[in-house]
């Protein structure tokens, strides 16, 4: 049987997505073959709280005026990763009152 690239991209790409609204939605998601997959909100808010202790050290460093400018880059770069994991992760843990 021969299947062009195209349909098998196709079909990978919209059973990863079908999975991820999955679990977006209901906290979890059952693939056949492979499992059961959760999303565990005590890991999540304690992963969550640990990248807001990087965030504040990373914020030091930058405002540091004896920072050289190779080690701000990579810290711009590492802090630039530490963002977009908590813009990913903060909708699943937000609560009330709390700010990134």
């Amino acid at each position: 049987m021969v299947k062009s690239e195209k349909i098998i991209d196709a079909v990978v790409t919209h059973q990863f997505d079908s999975a991820n609204d999955a679990l977006n939605e209901n906290d979890s998601v059952e693939i056949s073959g492979f499992g059961k997959f959760l999303f565990n909100a005590k890991k999540a808010q304690l992963h969550y709280n640990k990248l807001l202790q990087i965030r504040q050290a990373y914020e030091n460093i930058l405002a540091d005026p004896n920072t050289t400018d190779k080690k701000r880059r990579s810290t711009e770069l590492r802090m630039n990763t530490v963002l977009t994991d908590i813009k990913i992760l903060k909708p699943k843990i937000h609560e009330p009152g709390t700010d990134i």
